[in-house]
């Protein structure tokens, strides 16, 4: 059983908003960090400390360690989406990281595959068996997930549908909504352009310079002003 919070929603705007979880950001249906380490060894108490207070919370973290950085990804999984619980283990990692001197890090980015679909139902079972992925539910809808947790989701869409909606496999990619325009704006600089941007700031087509599309995606509303 998890914890009590995970039945008490919790909004990206109210996530974003919330001072005590400045070194977080909503990507996706997860809140999402990374802190700089100065070792292994560090890394390696830094998530004993996690993993104790997970268990006293009774609500779970994935945890990445690498040679010099800690990433770590919350949501509710039971929920498919983000709750009070997530807030919560959030903070204590904060402060956790805070006591051991591990400063926080940009956030990766958060990388999901769409694929076209006319029949869902048909298709799914194929993507299943290939990467031996199972469905999750989202407040989006369900898609297919990593059982470990580390590859990119793989999301349906019915083609033809609103302007630039798939019409063949494409990588989506889920960033930060403080830095999203930013990073639009220097892939365009790099050689990219727009395809369409009628949802802005909650999504941006792009391609590169071959045509290759991209969708970037963040939590805000379609046509919501300003980009912090």
């Amino acid at each position: 059983m998890g914890s009590p919070l995970e039945n008490t929603p919790l909004s990206a705007s109210e996530a974003s908003e919330r001072d005590s979880l400045a070194h977080w950001r909503v990507q996706g249906t997860r809140l999402q960090a990374t802190f700089r380490v100065p070792s292994m060894p560090t890394g390696a108490q830094l998530v004993e400390r996690i993993v104790a207070a997970a268990e006293e919370l009774n609500h779970h973290p994935d945890l990445d360690l690498r040679f010099r950085a800690l990433h770590v990804s919350i949501t509710t999984h039971s929920r498919g989406s983000l709750t009070e619980a997530d807030a919560a283990l959030a903070e204590a990692i904060s402060s956790i990281a805070s006591e051991m001197d591990c400063p926080p890090r940009p956030a990766p980015v958060l990388l999901e595959l769409t694929v076209p679909a006319r029949d869902r139902d048909a298709v799914s079972p194929f993507w299943q068996a290939l990467l031996g992925y199972r469905p999750v539910p989202t407040t989006e809808g369900e898609v297919l997930g990593d059982r470990a947790g580390r590859m990119p989701n793989v999301r349906f869409i019915a083609p033809g549908g609103p302007a630039g909606d798939a019409t063949e496999a494409r990588l989506d990619v889920h960033l930060p909504h403080d830095i999203a325009a930013e990073r639009v704006a220097e892939a365009v600089a790099a050689g990219g352009s727009i395809r369409e941007d009628s949802r802005a700031p909650q999504s941006w087509l792009l391609a590169d310079a071959e045509g290759t599309e991209v969708r970037v995606r963040t939590w805000r509303e379609a046509g919501e002003a300003g980009v912090g």
